[in-house]
């Protein structure tokens, strides 16, 4: 195959330089040239330089826009821009695109811009033999009599060959017999057709059945070949045959003409009587197609239409008549009947845009091309002559190019988008034919702007509260800007700006999406080390050069109830909850056993703690205050109490979903001696542990204190450079009782967000900082929920 290929290429750049030395000889050269090429090869394969062989240079190409112009299917060339060398673009195969044409040539129009050049490239498609030859039946069964003349011929099924030239059907053998012979018809473009010749009488008597084997040979090298097996029944009597009275028959229909038109009427005679002379007609050896578009009524020899005829399809066929008498074994005579078809204006001009300019500048010049048009009509004649004009007042005209067919759709005067953006420009081309048959084609061409406008955010300041813990990756807000421009100029990317001066390190956690600003945060936010934070969005055109805008987004956590109560005291050697507490039996009701300590991390509700006895050995004996923790004596100690009573307190927040731990108190009853002499020792170890415990203590509000400086330093310099439509205020609870907690009041405009502190009971009052601004809260639990997420 590849052999072939190049083979082709070398009798294509012979052909080429013959018709261009023939050019020379009477001094001009032709406009065309012509490839040779054979069918099957592979994609990508190279045909010839196009550029080369007309002697353009290969520099301008890309530039002038070289290309191939073709219709709306895939084309089965293409050319390279860069070099001029035109390839194979996709599959080609003779036998589909020119299956009854000795010579398969495929016309092509290469196309240069500026200024507009057209040449004509022709490609030849040689054959090669990758069909073999294929009867329409694998087996053929005859009747002949016995009383059959020798010279008697029959005609069989023709074999089928999608191949073409040499490699279609070149001849027909017959297996070796004493009775039969072979003969050959060549039916032109209907190829070989294989007839049967009795060679010497049959004799029933002897031979009741013949078998034959019939082999169709392709003349490819090596050759391929089909076979068909031929039964022939030997029957007796009737000898002769149908006749009919002319050589020839033609006749001539339009197309396009109704189901059921008569084409012509055959007649056969024959000389038998009764049954043995009476004759029906049917198709002999005719091709699907015909068998479609044309049917034989089997008494009269009509041939009317069947199928919808098209002249641009196929303006002649070749169809066989075969009479039959209805003998005990019948005689068949053929005749061929010529059936042209006749064209009618059926085919309205067809109009494809080969190349659109859909956008133009408004400061164009006069004479701008906006378009390529092919004009083409498939009629012939009169029927195929088109007239092209633009229709409505329109700035555009269409003129003709140097080539037939071809128009370009330019500006006729100056154009103005301050008047009108968009012009529908319908063009309409009118056959000449009777009656005319019209197709119009409308382009749609957008007269362009400048980039004249930045992008507008929707609000001049974005305001945002977010909760903490917030899912990594998720989208917590979003920003819209939009521009008055058109199209690329109005096309919209936002970026956060990432300042490397002032190194803000929370901007490296916001990702925005460029096309519709959505913002994300890569990580969660922690209310307890970030309380709040500033960036900027920035929102750019794609207009040239571009053009954008920024806007300041202020962004505020709000706190969850994400951190359990810990427990400060007491705390055993090995880090558990667990304490011993060693008091006399003779106290009084209402001794201070010991206090619980613990802190939670959130703030307000989420931090407010409370004390309550989970497990104790007796009620009577402790009480356990709910906001402080002091675990006290209810009354005297007996003689009857236990020596040792042990207390689970539960400690829990007031979150909507509480967060609670546990710390275990065992209290010891000792004699008033004992309880002297382990009080020495226990004030000296509690004086240790005492000093431990307040110096996390210390550590634990110090770190607090900071960060809430911190951040009442950082909100009073926001509030003093920037705008004033927003404020933040944090108030620091002043009455601890030894539970660790915060309290903290956002307000933005006219809303305020309130979180109170633990020793806040139902229907306490918050004053923070303005008699103007008192919230009442009327249920803790209610009021908890009204710190959410808010966008």
């Amino acid at each position: 195959m590849e052999q072939s290929g190049q083979d082709s290429r070398r009798q294509g750049r012979k052909w080429v330089a013959l018709v261009l030395a023939f050019g020379l000889i009477f001094g001009k050269a032709s406009g065309q040239i012509r490839y040779s090429i054979s069918e099957e090869i592979r994609e990508g394969t190279a045909v010839g330089n196009i550029a080369k062989d007309l002697g353009i240079d290969s520099n301008i190409l890309k530039a002038r826009g070289f290309r191939i112009v073709s219709g709306s299917t895939e084309p089965l060339f293409q050319v390279n821009q860069n070099d001029g060398i035109l390839y194979v673009n996709r599959n080609v195969d003779r036998e589909e695109i020119c299956q009854r044409t000795n010579v398969c040539l495929i016309n092509l129009k290469t196309v240069l811009e500026n200024p507009l050049e057209i040449h004509y490239v022709a490609v030849e498609v040689l054959d090669v033999n990758d069909h073999s030859p294929s009867f329409p039946e694998n087996n053929k069964r005859l009747e002949i009599s016995e009383s059959t003349l020798p010279g008697t011929r029959f005609q069989l099924h023709a074999a089928l060959d999608p191949d073409g030239g040499v490699n279609s059907v070149q001849q027909y053998k017959l297996s070796a017999n004493n009775n039969f012979r072979l003969e050959v018809k060549d039916r032109g473009k209907d190829g070989k057709v294989p007839v049967l010749q009795l060679q010497s009488p049959l004799d029933r008597e002897a031979y009741s059945s013949h078998k034959l084997l019939l082999t169709a040979l392709d003349g490819g090298k090596p050759p391929k070949s089909g076979t068909m097996e031929i039964y022939i029944d030997v029957l007796d009597v009737n000898d002769n045959a149908p006749v009919f009275p002319n050589d020839v028959y033609s006749a001539e229909i339009n197309e396009n003409s109704p189901v059921g038109t008569v084409v012509i009427r055959v007649n056969a005679t024959d000389m038998d009587d009764g049954l043995n002379g009476d004759v029906s007609y049917s198709f002999g050896d005719v091709n699907s197609k015909v068998r479609e578009l044309f049917e034989v009524d089997t008494t009269t020899g009509e041939i009317t239409v069947k199928g919808q005829l098209d002249y641009e399809v196929d303006d002649s066929y070749e169809i066989d008549i075969q009479a039959s008498d209805s003998g005990a074994v019948p005689l068949r005579t053929e005749k061929s009947v010529t059936v042209k078809v006749k064209d009618i204006n059926d085919n309205a001009p067809v109009i494809e845009v080969t190349s659109l300019s859909n956008k133009i500048s408004e400061d164009s010049r006069p004479g701008t091309t906006v378009a390529l048009l092919s004009i083409t009509d498939l009629d012939s004649g009169v029927n195929g002559k088109v007239i092209s004009f633009v229709r409505d007042d329109v700035p555009f005209t269409l003129t003709p190019s140097i080539q037939d067919n071809m128009y370009a759709v330019v500006t006729k005067s100056q154009l103005d988008r301050e008047k009108k953006s968009i012009y529908d420009v319908t063009v309409i081309a009118k056959d000449a034919g009777e009656p005319a048959l019209t197709s119009e084609k409308t382009l749609r061409v957008v007269v362009s702007d400048i980039n004249d406008n930045s992008p507008e955010f929707s609000m001049s300041r974005y305001n945002f509260y977010v909760t903490e813990n917030n899912p990594p990756g998720e989208s917590v807000f979003s920003l819209l800007a939009s521009d008055r421009d058109k199209g690329d100029n109005a096309l919209i990317s936002y970026h956060i700006f990432r300042d490397a001066v002032i190194g803000n390190k929370i901007t490296s956690f916001l990702n925005i999406n460029p096309e519709n600003g959505d913002i994300s945060a890569l990580k969660s936010f922690d209310f307890e080390t970030l309380k709040t934070f500033q960036f900027q969005v920035v929102a750019t055109d794609s207009g040239t050069p571009s053009l954008s805008s920024n806007v300041t987004v202020n962004v505020f956590i709000l706190d969850q109830n994400d951190n359990a109560p810990v427990i400060l005291y007491p705390v055993s050697s090995n880090g558990s909850a667990e304490g011993v507490e060693e008091i006399p039996r003779n106290v009084n009701a209402g001794h201070l056993v010991t206090k619980v300590r613990a802190y939670d991390a959130d703030i307000g509700y989420n931090g407010w703690l409370l004390f309550s006895l989970q497990e104790v050995t007796d009620h009577s004996l402790f009480a356990l205050d709910r906001y402080t923790g002091q675990i006290r004596t209810l009354r005297s100690f007996t003689e009857t109490d236990e020596a040792e009573h042990k207390l689970i307190i539960l400690v829990k927040d007031n979150g909507n979903v509480s967060l609670s731990a546990t710390a275990t108190v065992l209290v010891k009853l000792v004699e008033p001696k004992e309880a002297f002499a382990a009080s020495d020792v226990k004030s000296a170890t509690r004086d240790e542990e005492g000093t431990d415990v307040t110096f996390y203590l210390m550590i634990t509000l110090g770190s607090v204190s900071v960060l809430f400086i911190i951040s009442i330093i950082v909100l009073i310099a926001m509030q003093c450079s920037k705008s004033t439509e927003y404020t933040s205020k944090y108030l620091q609870e002043t009455n601890y009782d030894g539970t660790l907690c915060h309290s903290i009041q956002y307000r933005s405009g006219d809303k305020r967000y309130m979180l109170v502190g633990p020793r806040m009971s139902i229907g306490s009052t918050i004053v923070p900082g303005s008699h103007a601004n008192t919230l009442v809260l009327p249920d803790r639990r209610r009021t908890s929920t009204e710190v959410r997420h808010l966008k």
